[in-house]
């Protein structure tokens, strides 16, 4: 799954318990961004927010890799 579909799905998950203010459209672009909302749900949310976060943070390590070689 990338990591853009995993984020999406977090926040529409976690938007009402520990999103609640981010705008209702908001979505994160770009993986610094993607990670903000991660320290949010692991900082805000449960346990398996804090899970689920943890499984999504090596593809933004990745992705933002692949960004820097490429420049």
């Amino acid at each position: 799954m990338p990591w853009r579909e995993a984020i999406r799905e977090l926040v529409d998950e976690y938007r009402g318990r520990c999103l609640w203010f981010l705008a209702d459209d908001y979505y994160p672009e770009s993986p610094e961004e993607a990670e903000r909302v991660l320290r949010y749900v692991e900082q805000y949310g449960d346990l398996d927010g804090f899970k689920r976060a943890a499984r999504i943070r090596p593809w933004l390590s990745l992705h933002s890799s692949e960004a820097s070689v490429v420049s």
